[in-house]
């Protein structure tokens, strides 16, 4: 009996966990659509986001061009609680914090030694097919920079 308990509990678990990603709008892999989007002269552009879930976090993976024209990769696993977590891959920042506003809009800072350097916001459209990532911010010569990105879903 303690077994069947056990075992019905885990599952339950399992169900919540997959339900609460679920609920995420981001989730999948979103492409660029730069014929939409605007941005500021010489900006890095992230080409290809990747939101998946990693056990009660998510793992975002960002492919794109850098200011130099070099390919650029980093990656950011957290949570959607405001808190900065680790960035991998970006010399321009070593942290992000990301806050859930509501079901399709996320608020995000991004930083470098403690201080914000970009913050803004991403919006999945109601069909969950677009979405839109709105960033101000310092570029690494401390110039004021302003982008609204657009992505497709794949």
């Amino acid at each position: 009996m303690k077994v069947r308990t056990i075992v019905l509990t885990l599952a339950l678990c399992l169900v919540g966990v997959g339900v609460c990603i679920a609920d995420d709008a981001n989730i999948g892999t979103w492409k660029l659509n730069e014929a939409k989007s605007k941005f500021a002269p010489g900006a890095a552009k992230n080409t290809s986001v990747v939101y998946e879930a990693a056990g009660d976090s998510v793992k975002v993976t960002i492919d794109g061009i850098g200011n130099d024209g070099n390919p650029i990769h980093n990656e950011w696993t957290g949570k959607y609680d405001g808190k900065d977590y680790p960035v991998t891959g970006d010399s321009n920042s070593d942290a992000r914090a990301v806050t859930k506003i509501d079901p399709h809009t996320l608020s995000f800072k991004i930083k470098k030694d403690g201080k914000t350097t970009s913050s803004g916001r991403i919006v999945v459209a109601a069909d969950g097919m677009s979405r839109t990532v709105t960033s101000s911010g310092v570029d690494s010569k401390g110039r004021s920079v302003s982008n609204t990105a657009v992505y497709d879903k794949q």
